[in-house]
């Protein structure tokens, strides 16, 4: 396969998995006071939203890649 249409059916992927995830969140530890021997931590979680529009663009780029790449190939 040509590698435009390998980079297309990743970005149909990443389009796709982009619409079923909402957003993306992890939590990260955060040093609140450190004073000598004694270090006081916190955990906060963070979101990382992710717009559906990313996800619909991604899959029409990616459409548009297999597209243009099967093109070449004739």
């Amino acid at each position: 396969m040509k590698p435009l249409v390998v980079f297309g059916i990743m970005l149909i992927a990443i389009g796709i998995a982009g619409l079923v995830i909402d957003n993306i969140t992890f939590t990260e530890k955060k040093v609140v006071i450190d004073a000598g021997p004694f270090k006081v931590t916190a955990d906060q979680q963070r979101v990382i939203p992710i717009p559906s529009i990313a996800g619909v663009i991604a899959i029409a780029v990616g459409a548009g890649m297999i597209f243009f790449g099967r093109q070449a190939r004739s």
